[in-house]
């Protein structure tokens, strides 16, 4: 037996949501599978499994608030060591107060729910409306099997493709006990206040237990950029590069060579990760931001990092995040030069132990072999936490960093 609990998705994140089950006991599942939605105080996230087998209960049905590592559902994985039952969970939070309430009243009002032939409000699952809007689904065509008629993704695919519910063709709905009672997700106000609450709290933690430093250093963009603009002239207007992906691949491999700053501050102590997965800082409408992971950036070519950024931030803004994009960044860049900024010190995201910040290019006079130009210049910067690395070996990543720009050619 293995227990799927709710997962720490982040350093300001204590409670989440279930928002959907996408599973019901019986179902098998693989490791890798989404099954379930949550609703956190940044977003709606899907949530993978860890674990193959069987799902053998739920234990958090829809609509419940509960803290992370609670045990949501119980999965048979043909283990002979078997699981004690998992307690009841802990009573719900409270569900914030209704929009009107809200505070400040400048904030924007959620856009009405769908309203169904009866008059009264449709119900259905924040990921089953987005899945609506991306298929063109008329939702007052789609019959609801969750409980009390909700409409699920499930439904929304089945009536793209013209497939009859499983209501409709007489199969069983989802058990009440998995699904009820439906709740929806925090209304864009909810969501912007509690956002700003969890990253104060977040940077607040860093700013009180790590210990930062700060470099920084200046780079000549001049072969990057040159090399940057030729390959973009053989690349389709849709495949090409922006050069914040060279800038994603020099920090992965500086990595590499300084793999201190890879890797999370727990229990006292520095645990290097293997893997390298960069965090990219995504600024979100309205405000407030996330720092999902793109995946082993480090073995990827350009064009790979590309679409992957291009996949993430459509994604980000969509809403559409998944479970381990948000629990596993190693360590988090951050590029504010397309706002103009020409120098981004951070603050380190926990447990992460470095982040690293660029900020616009700007013509600057350069002096090369003796001779003044105007150079495209950046400034690189770089916070890390003194208790896993010095600024010997800060200084030597940042050097790395310059040194892989200087030939693009082989990132």
């Amino acid at each position: 037996m293995a227990e799927f609990r709710m997962p720490a998705l982040g350093a300001d994140m204590e409670h989440g949501t279930i928002l959907e089950w996408l599973v019901k006991p019986g179902d098998k599942v693989k490791r890798g599978d989404i099954v379930a939605v949550i609703d956190t105080e940044k977003a709606t996230i899907e949530v993978e499994n860890f674990e193959s087998g069987t799902i053998q209960s739920i234990v958090v049905p829809v609509g419940e608030k509960v803290p992370i590592g609670t045990v949501l559902a119980v999965i048979d994985t043909g283990a002979e060591v078997p699981v004690p039952p998992p307690a009841s969970p802990p009573p719900a939070v409270p569900p914030p107060p209704p929009p009107s309430k809200m505070k400040p009243p400048e904030a924007p009002a959620p856009p009405p729910a769908p309203l169904s032939s009866a008059g009264g409000r449709m119900r259905i699952s924040p990921l089953a409306m987005r899945v609506a809007l991306d298929l063109k689904v008329d939702l007052s065509n789609v019959k609801g099997t969750g409980p009390d008629g909700a409409i699920t993704r499930a439904d929304v695919e089945r009536a793209a493709k013209g497939a009859p519910s499983p209501a409709a063709a007489g199969a069983p709905a989802t058990p009440p006990s998995a699904t009820a009672p439906m709740r929806a997700a925090m209304t864009p106000a909810e969501r912007q206040a509690a956002m700003r609450k969890v990253i104060a709290a977040a940077m607040a933690r860093s700013k009180r237990e790590i210990p930062h430093y700060y470099l920084a250093t200046h780079i000549d963009m001049s072969r990057a950029i040159a090399w940057f603009t030729a390959e973009n002239l053989k690349l389709p207007i849709t495949q090409r590069l922006l050069y914040s992906v060279l800038l994603l691949k020099a920090t992965s491999l500086a990595l590499r060579e300084v793999p201190e700053l890879n890797g999370f501050w727990i229990d006292g102590a520095f645990k290097k990760s293997d893997a390298i997965h960069v965090g990219v800082a995504v600024s979100l409408r309205g405000g407030g931001l996330i720092a999902p992971a793109i995946h082993d950036t480090d073995n990827m070519s350009l064009s790979e990092i590309m679409a992957s950024l291009r996949d993430l931030v459509n994604r980000v803004r969509a809403g559409t995040l998944r479970s381990s994009e948000l629990s596993d960044p190693t360590i988090t860049v951050t590029s504010l030069g397309e706002q103009g900024v020409e120098t981004v010190y951070g603050v380190i995201y926990p447990p992460q132990v470095a982040l690293v910040g660029f900020g616009k290019i700007l013509e600057r006079p350069w002096v090369v072999d003796g001779m003044v130009g105007a150079h495209p210049i950046l400034e690189a910067t770089l916070a890390a936490d003194h208790r896993a690395s010095d600024g010997h070996r800060g200084g030597l990543f940042l050097a790395a960093v310059d040194r892989l720009l200087q030939q693009p050619e082989k990132l």
